[in-house]
This record gives C-alpha cells, sequence and structure tokens, in this order.
C-alpha cells in the first residue's frame, strides 16, 4: 500500500499536474502532497529503531514534499522539507543507497536558494553536490540506487545501466545549474566552461531538449567569439544547428521517453541561430582585418604574406590538439557537425577570396534571418540585422584592392540603410536613427575618399568625377549635420558639455565635416573661401572644446592633433587666395 501510494503521488505530479487548468494550477501537486502524507504517517506508526531503511524511506518523501512545496511556491516549506532530508541522509551520504538522494536535495536547496536571489547560498548548496559527486566517483563508483526505488517490490528495480544514468543526469543538472550561478555572479569564463560540460554530458547521456540545447549552445558560442575562439565557436553554432534539425523527430530521453514541449516558436529560434552564424562570420572577418591593417586602415600586403607562412605551418598542430578538448556527442552527430563546420572556415581569412566564403556564408543567415525577423512586429531586430549585413559588406571592401568595386560595396550598404532610415521615427528610436545617421555618413565619407583616390590617377579631373566627389561629400555632410542636429535641445541649442556617450561620436563628425568642406571642388574662388571658413570654424571647435574640457582629449587624440594643425595652416592659405582675389578686382 506505501509503494502504491507514493507511485500515485509521483504520477500526479509528475503527469497530471500538467492537465491542471488555469485556475486551479497546483490541484494534482495538493493531491500529490496529501498523499505524501498518508504514506509519511504510515512509516512513522512502523517499527521504531535503528532500521536504515526506514530512515532512507523517510529521507526521500522529505525529499518529494520539499520539491513540492518548492514547485507550488512554498518555499520556506520547501527548505525544511529539503533539510530534514539530508540530515536524515548526512552519516550516509556517501552510500550507494543514499547518494543519489542527497546529490538530488543538494541540487534543490541550490535552485530554492537562487530562487530567493540568494546566489552565494545556492553556490555553496550545488558546489557540494559537486564535490558529493567527485568524492562518490573516486571512492565507490558503482550505480548508485534511484530514490525512488526504495518504494519499489524486489522486481522492479532499476538495471544498473538504468541507475548510472539517471544519477549521470543528476549531476549533469548540478553543472547546470552552476552554469547559471556562475553567470550570475559574472564569473564568466567558469560559466562557459560549466556549460560546455553540460551540453557535453547532456548529448552523451541523450538527456536533452533539441531546442533548447541547440539555444543554449548557439549562446555559448557567442562567449568564444568574445575570446576569439573561432574553431570552437564555429564548433558550438554547427552543433547547435545539427541538434536543432531533431526538433520535433526525436523522442528526448528528458524525464523518460517524452517529447519536448510543443514549440510555437521554431521558426523564432532558427533565425536566433541564424543571427549568431552572422555575428560569427562579421567577427572572423574583423578580426583578420585587425591583423592585417596598417596604421591608415589600410590592407599590409608583407604582414598578408607574414601571416600566410605563419598559418601554414602552425595549422596542423593546432587544429588536432584544441579539436579533443571541444568535441561534442555521439560519433554520427560528430559526423553531421563536421559537415556543418566544413561549410565555413574558422582560421582568419587573409585574402578576398578567402574573405568572400566568409562574408557568403554570413549574407545566407542574413536572409535566413530577415525570413522571420521582419520589420513589421520586430523593428529593433530587423534594423541590427541589416546593419550587420551593411558591416560584412564593410569589412569585406577592406580586402578588395580594386577601388571601383569597394565603392560599389559601400554603395550596396547606403541602399540597404537610407530606406530603414527614411521609415523610422526619432521620437520613439532615437538611439537608432543616430546610429544609422554616423553609419550612412562614414559609408558616403569612405565613398568620397576612395573617389578623391581614383580621380588622383588621372591625369586631369573630369567634370563627372569632381559631380560625383562633391555628391558624396554632400551627403556624408548631410547625415553628420543630421546627427548632430539631434544632440540639440528642444530650443534648438547644442549642448555646452557633450554627454560620455556621444562625445567621440560628435566630435569625429565635426573633424569629418571640417575635412569634407576642405574637399569640396570649386572653380569659385569666393565659394572656395566659404568652404575654408567654414572649415576652419568646424576644426576650432574641437581644439577650443578640448581646451575648455581637457578630459575629453583621450577620447579624439588623433583628430585633436590634426586639428591643430589645420587651424595654424588654414588662415594663411585663406590670406593668400584672398589676396589672389583682390589681385583680380
Amino acid at each position: 500500500a506505501v509503494c502504491e501510494k507514493f507511485r500515485s503521488a509521483r504520477t500526479l505530479s509528475a503527469v497530471e499536474s500538467l492537465k491542471d487548468p488555469e485556475t486551479e494550477p497546483y490541484r494534482s501537486k495538493y493531491s500529490a502532497r496529501a498523499l505524501l502524507q498518508e504514506v509519511k504517517q504510515l512509516l512513522s506508526a512502523a517499527e521504531e529503531g535503528g532500521d536504515a531503511v526506514l530512515a532512507v524511506r523517510r529521507a526521500v518523501l522529505e525529499y518529494e514534499l520539499g520539491v513540492n512545496h518548492t514547485d507550488t511556491e512554498e518555499l520556506s516549506a520547501g527548505e525544511e522539507h529539503l533539510q530534514r532530508c539530508t540530515q536524515l541522509l548526512e552519516p550516509h551520504r556517501l552510500s550507494p543507497d543514499c547518494v543519489s538522494l542527497y546529490l538530488q536535495a543538494q541540487n534543490n536547496l541550490g535552485i530554492l536558494w537562487s530562487q530567493r536571489g540568494e546566489i552565494e547560498t545556492a553556490q555553496n548548496y550545488l558546489e557540494s553536490a559537486e564535490a558529493l559527486y567527485n568524492q562518490y566517483m573516486k571512492e565507490d563508483g558503482n550505480p548508485p540506487l534511484d530514490p525512488s526505488e526504495h518504494f519499489m517490490v524486489e522486481e522492479e528495480k532499476l538495471t544498473d545501466q538504468e541507475r548510472s544514468k539517471r544519477f549521470e543526469k543528476a549531476y549533469t543538472h548540478t553543472l547546470y545549474y552552476l552554469a547559471q550561478v556562475y553567470q550570475h555572479l559574472d564569473m564568466i569564463e567558469k560559466a562557459a566552461q560549466y556549460c560546455h560540460t553540460t551540453l557535453k554530458r547532456q548529448l552523451e547521456y541523450c538527456g536533452y531538449y533539441p531546442v533548447e540545447w541547440a539555444r543554449n549552445a548557439a549562446t555559448l558560442s557567442q562567449y568564444y567569439l568574445s575570446k576569439e575562439c573561432f574553431m570552437e565557436a564555429r564548433h558550438c553554432l554547427a552543433a547547435a544547428s545539427v541538434i536543432f534539425s531533431q526538433a520535433g523527430q526525436v523522442p528526448s530521453a528528458e524525464d523518460g521517453d517524452e517529447t519536448e514541449p510543443e514549440q510555437p516558436d521554431l521558426p523564432e529560434r532558427r533565425a536566433e541561430i541564424a543571427r549568431c552564424w552572422i555575428k560569427y562570420c562579421l567577427n572572423l572577418l574583423q578580426s583578420a582585418r585587425k591583423l592585417l591593417e596598417d596604421n591608415i586602415g589600410e590592407l599590409d600586403p608583407d604582414r598578408q604574406l607574414e601571416l600566410k607562412a605563419q598559418r601554414k605551418k602552425e595549422e596542423d598542430e593546432k587544429e588536432k590538439d584544441r579539436k579533443k578538448a571541444v568535441l561534442f556527442g555521439t560519433s554520427d552527430i560528430c559526423d553531421s557537425v563536421l559537415a556543418m563546420e566544413e561549410k565555413v572556415s574558422s582560421v582568419y581569412p587573409l585574402d578576398f577570396q578567402e574573405a568572400r566564403e566568409v562574408f557568403l556564408v554570413g549574407q545566407n543567415y542574413v536572409q535566413e534571418a530577415k525570413e522571420f525577423f521582419q520589420v513589421d512586429g520586430y523593428v529593433t531586430d530587423h534594423i541590427e540585422i541589416v546593419r550587420d549585413h551593411s558591416a560584412l559588406f564593410k569589412v569585406l571592401a577592406f580586402f578588395e584592392e580594386d577601388y571601383e568595386r569597394r565603392c560599389k560595396m559601400h554603395k550596396r550598404r547606403i541602399d540597404m540603410l537610407e530606406p530603414i532610415y527614411a521609415d523610422l521615427n526619432p521620437q520613439y528610436y532615437l538611439l537608432i536613427c543616430r546610429q544609422l545617421q554616423c553609419e550612412l555618413a562614414d559609408t558616403y565619407y569612405a565613398m568620397m575618399d576612395l573617389k578623391v583616390a581614383i580621380g588622383n590617377r588621372l591625369e586631369k579631373l573630369d567634370s563627372h568625377t569632381v559631380k560625383k566627389i562633391n555628391s558624396l561629400a554632400q551627403f556624408a555632410i548631410k547625415y553628420y549635420e543630421l546627427f548632430l542636429d539631434s544632440l540639440r535641445n528642444p530650443e534648438k541649442v547644442f549642448p555646452e558639455k557633450l554627454e560620455e556617450d556621444v562625445l567621440r561620436p560628435a566630435m569625429v563628425a565635426k573633424f569629418h565635416i571640417a575635412r569634407l568642406y576642405g574637399k569640396l571642388i570649386t572653380s569659385d574662388s569666393k565659394k572656395q573661401l566659404e568652404n575654408m571658413q567654414t572649415s576652419l570654424e568646424y576644426y576650432t571647435f574641437l581644439v577650443d572644446y578640448c581646451e575648455k574640457y581637457p578630459d575629453a582629449v583621450p577620447a579624439v587624440e588623433t583628430e585633436l592633433e590634426l586639428s591643430k594643425e589645420m587651424v595654424n595652416l588654414l588662415p594663411a592659405s585663406m590670406e593668400r587666395l584672398r589676396t589672389k582675389l583682390a589681385s583680380f578686382v
């Protein structure tokens, strides 16, 4: 009778509770609790004395009652029951009969304290569960009894294989919760390490929901990206894509053989993984650019040759060693992951062809992400994806030697960003508007510089090139001015002192406008004089501002140095032009 009641209580908690109506969300949990209390009374009526079996059975009931109260949000009562469970087991916690139950009680106390926001206390419980597992595996290592077996008749008892699987799963939960605790405590490296181990173990013991697993692996990839560990990041993303494709097909071994809960948001999850792939491609290209650029931001051919030679030497060794540490899953999963990885490199692209291959993979994922994150309903997400697409073109242009083709790539950026900017209301999306203003201005500025470089190669500037240079410069000025205007107060007054987050962008905008007025080409000397005067005013603003607020200097050191030079040089040039003009009068 005791075993029967116990089994009914567990069924109510695990199965029936899922069908409870919203008006009574805990109906089955309360019924299960009543049954557990009955079993507890029946055991109390049993023979007192040093019966170890009885003590463990009582501990199992305290554990089940603790979890039950925690599930119904009665944390204090839950804590009491779980503490009683660990007290009963303390002397025997390393015995095969008790170790799994003790570990699970520690896990649940860890969860309970983290729900209260007491993260350090949660950490203590979970770390002691981890230490217990390690000590047991070292000293005994035999598959321990599962807590449910204490209420089973002999012929129902589990096989060693099943016992081992359940114990390992409980320990995987310990690591999973520890990963979250470390993340809360900003111990990011440790959190990533535990997350990786958890994911690995979930695959090993087939205890995972595909969508959740894929999401966690994709999130972990972003940590590896921040550390520029591209091979590990790619492996996590490839595994995420492979496991995600199992969603809805494979019964999971998580909690029996039930399938993953209904996933109405599968398209959104797929798009999120696509966005992680975009970030991967973008970061790989940007890191390669940092390695290859010279002090004026162009590709350094000597550095390129040096890195290619170095890569040839290192490649084979490095891959072999690091692969062992990172691999996920069984051999059949590994094969699929490997096939996925081969679609994109994890080493720095060192020339245009290699960069283009990474770019194209990123661009495919842009299309995939945009299918779900459309402007209607997902404005912010959609714009971020488009800006990533623009950034992919920008970094690809760095690898392109031909200036005309480079210009066309920047033009593609303009074509994707301008329509989005035109449709945005700055009242609701001020920050995004500012980001787009700066990006559009910088893109027109880069195109103008390229057209000037192309013009310098010609024997004589033709009127078409002059028009093009002036037009690009005017557009760049327009967007920089729009950005600077967005900083004005409702009375249209520019701030006396700039906020830290806009200080550098605003100063760079002023500096670029000064330079752009200097680049405008005109045969009208009066107009030229006006442009020089405007240019001087913007350079002077920079110099005066930094004199008044010296703490601004570190943000704009290079621009300030050049501005000081121009403030010294321009008046003399303007004077010469005035003299020349006067002689014609």
